[in-house]
């Protein structure tokens, strides 16, 4: 095809080589799921499942003429056979797909949880689909053409490319009503015109909404009298229901927990299925239908209430941020050792308790929240997550390239990581009863989201959230209280086996501070009729 780079070619050969090469290399989850549906077991499924690839052709073809010009042509082509070519390893490797959300969280993931994802393996894609086609790409000379030759080039083979995927759907138009109606989800697997698609729509949530300044929420906010409130909202990281032995699972993976008189919700659901979502709307007034990325951010958040109440305010965080939740309050980052003195490779969730006495006797007035912002179940590299004393099932899986190993190894590793965050919570627990001569004080654990193991082909999290498995839905919370603490443990633990979402959270916080708000709702607060 590139045969002789001296000969100069016309930039639709260019646009047509490249997606040839995208189609063919680079689309491997989305024929594989196709597949699925229609096996090729048949001549008339072969037959569509070929006619589809001449479909992506012409959409492919179609949307690099619409991007690409005279001085963008080589640059587009070559960031797009970069981009593509890791879009295509993540896909083909953890059957992930990249929406509006999974941009938002790729562009919020720092360099340690990057590094996690490197593996020889991304390197062989990156090199052969991405690299190699790439400098064949640059090498290539193009035909000088005037403005209005291209643009009748590019109407000629746009032209050309939606005659043809016409033709071939109405050809077939009986699977295509069935694939367009029945299976849109497949659409998501296109590489590389759906995640084209989610990254104009990202650009156009970022830049173009009516959102300025920061809207105040609570403006009312006043504290009760009470005696004084010590809280530690733990926030997990991709912790799945099915895996707390508190909810059933066979292996015991909450020893610790299970000691304590812990109050657990068997039917917690969260606002999203990436840590990007789910951490600023569970903390906003909006819920999962009515939250948007930049509504929530230009909004005060529950954090902001309570301060305004006069609660001291804390937010720790182990993983990647506070995704600007905290943006407002005070904020330490304890994924560094010059912060987090429990640091072996990676630093640990349990640094975070480590001078938190110091932080209270700083504040001797006022009630104290202290947020806690987990590790957790980070993957794919969960055999990082835990010190090697908390590695009760083996083997275990230790790679990040989750493909290379049994579901028995990535169950084994992600089990052992429950048992450190059993052992994290339970020091936290420790923690408060320390302090429970001075304060009336509470611990709420919840996870942001859950995690697939390798379900139906699904690893890690941040699917769609209207497709998304239970497993990255569904997720475990847990309550504690102290003696100090005023609650009717038994009205709530009936509460406990109902339906709750994270939308809850932030009247819930109001509640276990006894803040008097208009914007609180007493039918949103978990606690409420309880204490």
């Amino acid at each position: 095809m590139f045969k002789s780079f001296n000969t100069p070619r016309s930039s639709t050969f260019m646009v047509l080589a490249v997606a040839l090469i995208l189609v063919l290399f680079e689309n491997g989850a989305f024929f594989k799921h196709v597949v699925e549906i229609y096996p090729m077991t048949s001549t008339m499924n072969t037959l569509f499942v070929a006619s589809l690839g001449i479909v992506l052709m012409g959409v492919t073809t179609i949307v690099l003429s619409l991007l690409s010009w005279r001085y963008t042509l080589k640059p587009l082509l070559i960031v797009i056979l970069i981009v593509s070519s890791l879009i295509a390893y993540f896909m083909d490797s953890y059957d992930i797909v990249v929406d509006t959300h999974m941009i938002q969280n790729a562009l919020e993931t720092n360099l340690n949880e990057s590094s996690d994802l490197f593996s020889l393996k991304l390197m062989v894609y990156f090199i052969l689909l991405g690299i190699i086609p790439s400098i064949l790409v640059y090498r290539v000379k193009i035909e000088q053409t005037t403005f209005k030759q291209t643009l009748i080039s590019k109407l000629k083979v746009i032209g050309i490319a939606l005659v043809v995927s016409v033709v071939v759907i109405l050809s077939l138009s009986k699977y295509y009503t069935s694939f367009f109606r029945e299976h849109k989800p497949l659409r998501y697997y296109a590489n590389p015109v759906y995640y084209l698609y989610s990254a104009g729509t990202y650009v156009k949530q970022s830049f173009s909404h009516p959102y300025t300044g920061v809207a105040v929420t609570g403006a009312d906010a006043t504290a009760s009298a009470h005696e004084r409130r010590l809280i530690v909202l733990v926030v997990g990281e991709a912790v799945r229901w099915d895996h707390f032995a508190l909810n059933g699972y066979s292996r015991d993976t909450n020893p610790l927990l299970k000691k304590e008189d812990i109050v657990n919700f068997t039917q917690f659901t969260s606002c999203g299925t990436e840590t990007a979502v789910s951490v600023p709307c569970m903390f906003s007034i909006f819920g999962h239908d009515d939250y948007e990325k930049e509504k929530a951010a230009h909004t005060e958040n529950v954090l902001d209430v309570m301060k305004r109440a006069g609660v001291n305010i804390l937010w720790r965080d182990n993983n990647s941020d506070s995704k600007r939740v905290a943006d407002r309050v005070e904020y330490q980052d304890y994924k560094i050792p010059a912060n987090n003195t429990v640091c072996e490779g990676e630093c640990r969730d349990e640094g975070m308790l480590v001078g938190l006495q110091e932080y209270i006797a700083a504040h001797p007035k006022g009630d104290i929240l202290i947020v806690l912002h987990q590790m957790g179940n980070h993957g794919p590299a969960y055999y990082k997550r835990y010190p090697k004393e908390y590695e009760k099932y083996t083997p275990t899986c230790q790679t990040n390239q989750l493909e290379k190993c049994s579901q028995e190894e990535i169950t084994n590793a992600y089990d052992n990581t429950l048992l450190y965050t059993d052992a994290f919570l339970s020091k936290v627990i420790g923690f408060l009863k320390n302090n429970d001569d001075r304060f009336a004080t509470g611990m709420f654990y919840l996870s942001d989201h859950g995690e697939s193991l390798g379900e139906n082909g699904l690893y890690l999290h941040g699917f769609p959230y209207a497709i998304a498995p239970e497993a990255q839905k569904h997720v475990p919370a847990v309550m504690w209280f102290g003696k100090g603490f005023s609650v009717d443990k038994k009205a709530l633990a009936e509460k406990a086996k109902q339906l709750h979402s994270q939308d809850e959270l932030f009247h819930t916080l109001l509640g276990l501070a006894d803040i008097n708000t208009s914007v609180y709702n007493p039918q949103m607060d978990i606690m409420h009729g309880t204490h």
